[in-house]
Formats: structure tokens, C-alpha cells, sequence
């Protein structure tokens, strides 16, 4: 029950306002009587396809997306490029590094691309372990990024 309760009220502040960070929802459940860690935070707001989309003030705000477009528009790819900071190949997978608290909406955005080859991504704040599917390739997983966010091929590969 309280689960529930928690992901309500995250999707119930989000929809109400302008928030930026975790930290701010954070504070605003604990207002609330709902006592939640960072870590819980990170895995209710992916549960709940939260996304990050810009402002309109240079910077970005939490969003949950819509089954209306015009209430809820979803960061591209192409956009998400741009935080990407490097990409790191460690045995079959890669390791992202992103700008600070991004690395979830680059792992959502992974995920829901649907790629077969994608098994699924694991995220932290700045930081995303994407883990491909039996017997595919570093540069088959390159391939696929390629294709969910064009630009990424600029990005060094270590």
C-alpha cells in the first residue's frame, strides 16, 4: 500500500508543478508524510516512465509522459546526445557516462526504444550500464545507439 501511495503522490507532484530533482520531490513527500530514499526515488520515478523534457528556461524539468502528446512532450534522442559525456566498452556491454542526473532518462529512452538486441540498461545518477542480449557485439550495440540517438557516433569510445 504504501508503494502505491508513494508513486501517486510522485506523479501527483510532478503533474502539479515545476520540478527539477529528486531531492525536490523528495522534500515535498516528506511534507507529505511519505518517507522515501534517493535510491527508492530513482526506482519509482522509472516505474513511472518519468522523463525529463526542457523548461522553456534553458533548463529541464520532470515530465510524465501522456498518452496525450501536447500535455507531455518526450525528449528525443537527438536531444539526450547531448549530455552523453563518453561510452565505455566492458566486455559485451557499455557503460555510459552522462551529465548528472541524466543517466535515467538515457536509460528510459533506451528502453523504450525496443530493440531487440537490448536486454535492458541499469541507471544510476550519472551513469547507465546498457546489457545487450546473448552473442550481440559492442559494435552491433554502437549500431543501435546510432539509431536511438543520431549524433552519438562523435562521442569517444574508450
Amino acid at each position: 500500500m504504501q508503494k502505491l501511495k508513494r508513486l501517486v503522490a510522485i506523479e501527483n507532484i510532478i503533474a502539479g508543478g515545476n520540478v527539477s530533482s529528486q531531492a525536490e520531490i523528495i522534500r515535498r513527500l516528506k511534507r507529505s508524510g511519505i518517507e522515501c530514499t534517493q535510491a527508492t526515488m530513482s526506482r519509482s520515478l522509472r516505474q513511472l516512465g518519468v522523463i525529463k523534457v526542457p523548461d522553456g528556461k534553458g533548463g529541464y524539468r520532470y515530465a510524465v509522459p501522456s498518452s496525450e502528446p501536447q500535455k507531455a512532450a518526450p525528449v528525443k534522442g537527438f536531444e539526450l546526445v547531448n549530455i552523453i559525456r563518453s561510452i565505455i566498452e566492458a566486455n559485451s556491454m557499455l557503460l555510459i557516462k552522462t551529465s548528472p542526473g541524466y543517466a535515467n532518462s538515457v536509460a528510459v529512452t533506451i528502453d523504450n526504444a525496443g530493440r531487440y538486441e537490448i536486454a535492458g540498461t541499469i541507471a544510476g545518477d550519472d551513469t547507465l550500464l546498457v546489457i545487450p542480449r546473448d552473442k550481440i557485439t559492442t559494435a552491433h550495440l554502437h549500431k543501435i545507439l546510432g539509431i536511438i540517438f543520431p549524433g552519438i557516433e562523435k562521442i569517444s569510445i574508450t
